[in-house]
């Protein structure tokens, strides 16, 4: 799969600080909760056309805030007051949908229900398990710490979203299946407060959280989940720039990024090694009008974990 950064960092002691930083290749949310914990804690975990299903301008006068929170679960209805705009942004997220025609299949982005957050933490901590080479015995503390993130992360939303892709084979009799996931940042708001470095700016879109389900890889899956996300900055920012993070290990990851236009603005320091994580590139796209995103036949190249 290719994949951006997901930031996961445990404490494993007040003291020491190690950070998990993940490129990765249906549902309505929880309320914030702190993960501080004096033992283990989480802090601020990220033929081919396509087309978005976006909510009408003429309609904007007839929808009240009641039903704009209707996307939302209960506990977030009270726990913050939205603006209008942002009224407007959860709008357009509960509306928003990319359809892709893959080859072997067909592909639908959107944004992660609260009924499929646990869908979704399952593949997240499984992609950390197997990166990390961690036993499966590990793989319940991971989804403790993923779910954690994710319940922190949608309590920001519209700043900040889950994307979540979902799959269906032609012809097979599967159905419709988790295909990936992906994390989309649009401001400094929505920014995650510990960031991997080299630090993208703040108010800045940033990708990461990036993962796709092991035997969908190589499909073209990630690089639609790519697209999605810079589709859905287009919608819902003024910002031309997007940032994302990559290894200097990866290579096949680096590839498609530089293919889709990324380009490298930073690299980590070598004395980054000293605290046991990778080296990595932060790596920024101009994007271009909306409609006008190059398509490509990339395959997914597996998963990877900047450290």
């Amino acid at each position: 799969m290719a994949a951006t950064a997901l930031s996961l960092p445990l404490y494993l002691d007040p003291k020491q600080q190690q950070h998990f930083h993940t490129h990765l290749n249906p549902t309505k949310g929880p309320p914030f909760l702190s993960s501080r914990n004096t033992f283990l804690s989480l802090h601020k975990l990220h033929r081919n056309n396509f087309k978005c299903s976006l909510p009408s301008s003429s309609s904007t006068n007839s929808v009240t805030p009641a039903q704009y929170y209707s996307f939302l679960d209960d506990p977030f209805r009270g726990s913050r007051f939205l603006t209008n705009e942002e009224l407007e942004n959860v709008k357009t997220l509960e509306s928003f949908v990319y359809f892709q025609e893959l080859e072997s299949g067909s592909l639908w982005v959107r944004v992660m229900r609260n009924e499929e957050m646990d869908l979704t933490v399952g593949l997240l901590a499984f992609s950390f398990a197997e990166l990390m080479f961690m036993s499966l015995g590990y793989e319940a503390l991971l989804r403790f710490f993923v779910k954690q993130y994710l319940i922190e992360r949608r309590a920001v939303m519209p700043h900040a979203v889950t994307l979540v892709g979902f799959y269906r084979e032609k012809g097979g009799l599967r159905g419709e299946e988790l295909a990936g996931t992906v994390e989309v940042c649009f401001d400094k708001r929505g920014a995650n407060a510990s960031p991997p470095t080299p630090t993208p700016p703040k108010n800045s879109p940033y990708v990461c959280n990036m993962t796709v389900t092991k035997h969908l890889r190589r499909r073209g899956i990630g690089w639609r989940l790519l697209k999605a996300s810079e589709e859905i900055i287009s919608q819902l920012t003024s910002s031309k720039e997007v940032y994302l993070h990559c290894r200097m290990i990866d290579e096949a990851p680096f590839n498609m990024y530089i293919k889709a236009g990324y380009n490298v603005v930073q690299t980590d320091s070598i004395f980054i090694l000293l605290t046991l994580q990778r080296r990595k590139h932060l790596m920024c796209k101009k994007l271009p009008d909306f409609n006008s995103f190059p398509e490509s036949d990339m395959s997914d190249s597996g998963v990877e974990l900047p450290l």
